[in-house]
């Protein structure tokens, strides 16, 4: 499988980069980089600190080595990730996007892709995160409706948006599982007088330094509690899953494919 990794010095564009370059089940073809960056027309290995030249360039043009992959890996930001959208949908190439923040509309945009690409779209690529969201699930099935569910997540002090797409994912996942939608029961943190109402889903998200990824999700009753919870060490286990996803796309026709058909969830 030919690759191209979208924005291969950021900090999961370098991690995919690496670990695709360790696979030999892929070859890396190029590395998309914002226009203006100093590394553009450098090896994509320098550029990514694989350790080697992997004798492919890093170019500001995406459009200028497309037909040369199979498949795109993008996980850079909302902004950009429409223009690779439609350069994928254009040249008819496969794309895994774990990018976040999207709006109904523009979400719309990738199912409305699957229809002429393998669209595969994840909040979260981690393995155990999407175990979490099975355990979830059958939490919410069984008590969803008497427990006061609330969800803790933190991320690093550069992460833009909140709540993040995982948490969104989780409260969707649970909500559904309750026979609900997320926007009818959603509250996002809390402050004054404000009691909380029965039935709905708190958010609460934490910035700070470089915490990679952490979701806590609270189940209360009265005496007892259960707590599920995922903490990343590092990004390593997305870029990873990342991978895993795009090999997915290897043999697949155009649909819209989630990171639970990669794991068999």
């Amino acid at each position: 499988m030919k690759v191209i990794v979208i924005g291969p010095k950021g900090k999961m564009g370098r991690l995919i980069t690496q670990i695709a370059a360790s696979r030999e089940d892929m070859e890396l073809v190029a590395g998309v980089a914002p226009k203006g960056r100093d590394y553009i027309g450098t090896d994509l290995g320098a550029a990514a600190l694989v350790g080697r030249d992997l004798g492919v360039p890093v170019v500001d043009d995406l459009e200028s080595v497309i037909e040369d992959c199979d498949v795109i890996i993008d996980f850079s930001t909302k902004e950009n990730a429409m223009a690779v959208l439609d350069l994928a949908v254009t040249y008819k190439k496969g794309l895994v996007c774990g990018t976040t923040g999207f709006s109904p509309e523009e979400f719309n945009r990738f199912k409305e892709a699957s229809t002429e690409i393998p669209m595969l779209y994840a909040a979260n690529t981690s393995k155990l995160v999407n175990v979490m969201n099975r355990l979830l699930e059958l939490v919410a099935s069984a008590v969803g409706d008497e427990a006061d569910i609330e969800i803790l997540e933190m991320h690093d002090q550069w992460k833009k948006d909140a709540p993040s797409g995982t948490s969104k994912e989780m409260g969707e996942i649970m909500a559904h599982a309750m026979g609900k939608e997320l926007k009818d029961i959603a509250v996002y943190g809390r402050e004054g007088e404000c009691p909380r109402e029965k039935g709905t889903i708190g958010y609460h998200s934490l910035r700070a330094g470089n915490i990679p990824s952490s979701h806590s999700v609270y189940f209360g009753f009265m005496g007892e509690r259960l707590e599920i919870t995922h903490h990343s060490y590092n990004w390593e286990c997305f870029a990873r899953g990342a991978c895993d996803c795009a090999a997915y796309l290897a043999d697949k026709g155009p649909g819209f494919y989630t990171i639970q058909d990669v794991l068999h969830l």
